[in-house]
């Protein structure tokens, strides 16, 4: 089967993108170069497909024509392009296949950082009660989940096997230890809240360790 992709389905997926990227921008979940946005474009066929992703070393607080490309399930971009993936683009692939996701969203915030540095011995972020975790249609009464903690390298090839080790199916993100959170959803929607989640829970628990 096919894995063409239409400039329709491309010029979409750029969209989504961009506007996501504008929205996090304002929020200054991108300092320097930081953090990296993808969405998936057409179905998976056969383990294989392809996704849209942000281009390594750009500004995310403008917009040029050069911020996105597209690349194929192991990281390589499918169309003639003088641009370089971001260079987690690895991660990408490794989640976009234990999953089957639709998009995924990594930024860089200060209290994603200290919490997970707060537990990296753990493994894990524990949050228990706090109403955000619905977001994840979680809904059991004191409701308290684990949000997993892989290690950081700068040979990203070296963190893809934690994440296939670490990734728990009902909790949409993993935190790489000092660096910053992956989530993802069915869609840019599923995934732009399940961000938002995870960063008001990352808050909550540095502040509530910070006040006993």
């Amino acid at each position: 089967m096919s894995l063409e992709i239409t400039l329709e389905h491309k010029q979409q997926a750029f969209h989504e993108l961009r506007s996501v990227k504008e929205l996090f921008a304002a929020r200054n979940w991108f300092p320097g170069t930081s953090g990296n946005l993808s969405v998936r474009v057409g179905d998976i066929q056969d383990e294989r497909f392809q996704f849209a992703i942000t281009a390594s070393g750009k500004d995310k607080t403008v917009h040029t024509p050069e911020d996105f490309l597209l690349v194929n399930e192991l990281g390589q971009p499918t169309e003639r392009t003088s641009l370089k993936p971001s260079a987690e683009t690895l991660i990408h692939c490794e989640i976009y296949r234990l999953t089957g996701c639709g998009a995924i969203f990594h930024v860089h915030t200060v209290f994603n950082n200290i919490v997970s540095e707060l537990y990296g011995e753990e493994g894990y972020i524990p949050v228990q009660g706090v109403e955000l975790i619905k977001a994840f249609n979680i809904w059991e009464e004191n409701a308290k989940i684990e949000i997993p903690i892989v290690p950081n390298y700068t040979h990203i090839p070296s963190i893809v096997p934690y994440v296939t080790e670490k990734l728990n199916p009902a909790i949409p993100g993993i935190i790489l230890r000092n660096h910053g959170i992956y989530a993802w959803g069915a869609n840019s929607f599923e995934a732009k809240r399940h961000l938002e989640a995870f960063e008001f829970l990352f808050e909550y628990v540095y502040r509530m360790k910070a006040l006993r």
